[in-house]
């Protein structure tokens, strides 16, 4: 009998996380889309400013911050999700899953230090806009320094490959681990965790994680932060050509 319990109650633990992890694709999905209307929200507030539509371009900055929160949020729920799909475990009496979500969100969003404003998304976006008319100079409060530093933060954990290393802007088929959320080529990868059997670690120096093959993955945001990261490198290289010419142009005024 007991027995019989322990199977059911595993069974329902695993039909618990599957359904939770269909919930996180999904939600996921959403992530996805939040993150390309803040991308393109950022090339609509350019145009604005160039347009010299600065009450428009504020109600923009407003809404930015807005979708960011709710982009955060979505990122906490799928925690929380996944959480209670890992962890839940049936017990004699029935469940209230939306309260155990609830409480799990509340206790994710208070231990969370995430600030919209912060957002990189949202610090490229008022970057890009000031950079219409102040290419070059440093935003309102902050010195160059802050803005070289904020232009090349990103989620990316490692900029190239530690196998080929070819940055991973380049890479044929970029994917990540799971476990510790480096990238590598796919092909190169695929190759060095068949040759170390099942003691692949990870190739990055100092990372501990073992690697995988079913956890090494292009996941739904991996492509979305290279096209983002690759933006950046445009925009960055666009700004430094300007310093020069302004450098150019103050030499030729002291000749």
């Amino acid at each position: 009998m007991a027995s019989t319990s322990a199977s059911r109650a595993d069974g329902v633990s695993g039909r618990l996380r599957n359904a939770a992890a269909t919930l996180c694709n999904d939600n996921q999905s959403l992530i996805v889309e939040a993150r390309k209307v803040l991308t393109l929200m950022k090339e609509v507030g350019v145009d604005l400013e160039r347009d010299n539509e600065p009450q428009m371009v504020k109600e923009l900055d407003d809404a930015a911050i807005q979708l960011a929160e709710t982009y955060g949020d979505c990122m906490l729920q799928s925690t929380a999700i996944e959480s209670i799909g890992n962890s839940y475990q049936p017990g004699t009496e029935l469940t209230d899953f939306k309260k155990l979500l609830m409480d799990e969100f509340a206790k994710l969003k208070a231990s969370s230090s995430s600030i919209p404003e912060k957002d990189p998304l949202i610090r490229h976006f008022r970057e890009a806009v000031w950079n219409v008319h102040h290419a070059g100079e440093p935003m309102p409060g902050e010195e160059q320094e802050d803005i070289i530093m904020t232009s090349t933060q990103s989620n990316l954990l490692n900029i190239t490959c530690p196998l080929s290393g070819k940055p991973i802007s380049e890479l044929a088929e970029p994917v990540r681990s799971a476990e510790c959320k480096h990238i590598y080529e796919k092909t190169a990868i695929m190759a060095y965790i068949k040759s170390k059997n099942t003691n692949a670690r990870c190739p990055i120096a100092g990372c501990p994680r073992i690697l995988r093959a079913t956890k090494v993955v292009c996941d739904a945001f991996l492509l979305i932060e290279i096209e983002e990261l690759k933006s950046m490198s445009k925009h960055t290289a666009r700004t430094e050509e300007i310093e020069d010419f302004t450098a150019l142009d103050d030499e030729e005024d002291n000749e």
